[in-house]
This record gives structure tokens, C-alpha cells and sequence, in this order.
């Protein structure tokens, strides 16, 4: 697997990673994240990086915080808000966005952009 060229680390704890540039949000595991605006600009940065490089997202496993990262992007991009559940579960993952609280953040927080 290539490595990527900046990444979002949505973890409870700092990765530390060494290896490449990377954006820390504090988010819990089936929680959101503990900072709306540091995680939308982590986000924003990683929108538009992903234009000409590689990026990676990622959570502890791969579903709940990632796939509610992943509806923020695809509402960045122009995917409606009501629809961006269905659309990261068709496109990415079916369980992606695990808990009630994660869709209603993903809901208030593209009210913000």
C-alpha cells in the first residue's frame, strides 16, 4: 500500500506519526468529535489536498468516525446533507456513520459550511 501525502488521524489519542503530514482530531470512538471546528478544518485541509495528493482517513476501525469524515467530505463536495448517510454507505461502507449522535452532528456541521 503507498503511503499517503497527508492524512486526518480521527483518534482519542495523538497518533504521532512521523512518517508523513497529518491533522489530529480528537473524536472518540462511537462519539463525535470533542471539537466541531478543528475537525471541519482538518477536514477542509484533506478536501482540498485530496486534489493533487494522496490522502488518508482514518479511525481505529475504519466505520463509525471515518464514514461520518467521509459524508462531511462528500457534503464538501456537493452531495446534499440529507443524503450523505446513504451516499458513504453506498459508496464506501454499509454501517458507515454507526451512532444517532454522529448523523446529528453530520447535520449540524454542514450547516457550518
Amino acid at each position: 500500500m503507498e503511503a499517503p501525502e497527508f492524512a486526518v488521524y480521527l483518534l482519542r489519542k495523538n497518533p504521532r506519526i512521523h512518517a508523513w503530514p497529518y491533522r489530529w482530531v480528537e473524536w472518540p470512538d462511537f462519539r463525535v468529535p470533542a471539537h466541531t471546528l478543528d475537525a471541519v478544518a482538518a477536514l477542509r485541509e484533506a478536501h482540498e489536498r485530496a486534489v493533487s495528493e494522496r490522502v488518508e482517513i482514518a479511525c481505529g476501525g475504519g466505520v463509525g468516525r471515518t464514514g461520518t469524515a467521509i459524508a462531511l467530505l462528500a457534503v464538501m463536495s456537493g452531495v446534499a446533507a440529507d443524503d450523505a448517510v446513504a451516499w458513504v454507505r453506498a459508496h464506501y461502507h454499509p454501517r458507515a456513520v454507526e451512532t444517532r449522535a454522529q448523523t446529528a452532528w453530520l447535520k449540524r456541521t454542514a450547516e457550518l459550511l
